[in-house]
């Protein structure tokens, strides 16, 4: 059976220039290196300047995954930006993007889900891939979240960190097992009920403020670990493989103890899980497609391994998908 597969042919990255550690955080509210690295894994994260907006962080990114995958504006027919930190209300900031590289064709949009917004990316357009409707996508997860953090809240100004990160995904025809190159599989969930869990308590329509992010960490933290790893043995299952099969687990960067808690309960060896929380913090639906990066550009992800994406965002929103890359 000849099949539509959503390959990634090039990955790329953006950070913003400045490089704040847990010591420089110390000075600006209470708290303490041992304090965030114990609780959370994180000791730096880089922040964005007035300059460095989420578009300029998003162009940067896949303009570096354009080059990595030999490819040009002309080639691309979507572009799809997972971001809750867009530079306006509207236009959106994938349209930002694609001008910025040059694209005058195809589409452009905006997606939604907070930290799991990668994953909703990477399905979303495997949908358009594998249907014929487009033939090669950027998916970029770019953020700012220091724009929306409260600086006087020790809780959470100390988990988060501004960046990007970009695939470019290529429609290729395959034999339609579960050895071909591209996305196998993708499973998502939502349950709007956990709002109060994880949310921004601003928006354009209900305050007419950006507002700022809250968070019950604790209620995070347990659902996290309890809940969402449903979605892991969904795209295990449907896809006919095992934790055991698995090369790398490369899941969103918010926390190393929900990482590495979640990675015991699938029965994934550590030495398999991609960590960069301690360098990024979390960068919400930037933080996967930064760590696909930094672990393919140190000779971890090669060609042919068997790679499972994951994330949970506000809402809550939550996916995996499994890729042969």
């Amino acid at each position: 059976m000849v099949a539509l597969r959503s390959v990634i042919v090039g990955c790329g990255s953006s950070l913003p220039a400045r490089v704040v550690t847990n010591d420089d955080l110390a000075q600006r509210v209470e708290t303490s290196d041992d304090w965030i690295v114990q609780r959370t894994g994180i000791r730096q994260r880089y922040l964005a300047d007035a300059s460095e907006t989420t578009s300029v962080l998003g162009i940067r990114a896949c303009r570096a995954a354009l080059d990595d995958a030999g490819l040009g504006p002309e080639d691309i027919d979507l572009v799809i930006c997972a971001t809750s930190t867009p530079d306006h209300t509207f236009p959106s900031t994938a349209t930002q993007i694609q001008a910025g590289l040059g694209i005058h064709q195809g589409a452009a949009f905006d997606l939604q889900a907070v930290c799991a917004g990668f994953v909703y990316g990477v399905a979303t357009a495997d949908k358009f891939l594998t249907t014929g409707s487009a033939r090669r996508a950027l998916v970029v997860g770019a953020e700012t979240f220091s724009r929306i953090l409260d600086w006087e809240d020790r809780t959470t100004c100390v988990l988060f960190g501004d960046g990007a990160g970009a695939i470019v995904l290529e429609a290729r025809e395959a034999a339609g097992t579960r050895d071909d190159r591209g996305v196998l599989t993708a499973s998502l969930r939502s349950d709007g009920r956990h709002r109060e869990k994880l949310y921004v308590d601003g928006g354009p329509g209900s305050t007419g403020t950006t507002g700022h992010l809250r968070m019950t960490g604790k209620e995070v933290f347990r659902f996290a670990v309890g809940s969402v790893t449903d979605v892991i043995a969904d795209a295990f299952r449907s896809s006919g493989t095992t934790a055991d099969e698995l090369d790398w687990f490369v899941p969103h960067q918010a926390n190393r103890r929900i990482i590495e808690a979640s990675a015991d309960k699938l029965g994934i060896a550590r030495d398999k899980v991609v960590l960069t929380v301690d360098r990024h913090g979390n960068t919400s639906a930037a933080s996967i497609p930064l760590a696909l990066d930094v672990a393919r550009k140190d000779g971890r992800i090669q060609e042919g391994d068997l790679v499972m994406i994951e994330a949970i965002g506000g809402g809550f929103t939550w996916g995996a998908a499994l890729i042969r890359w």
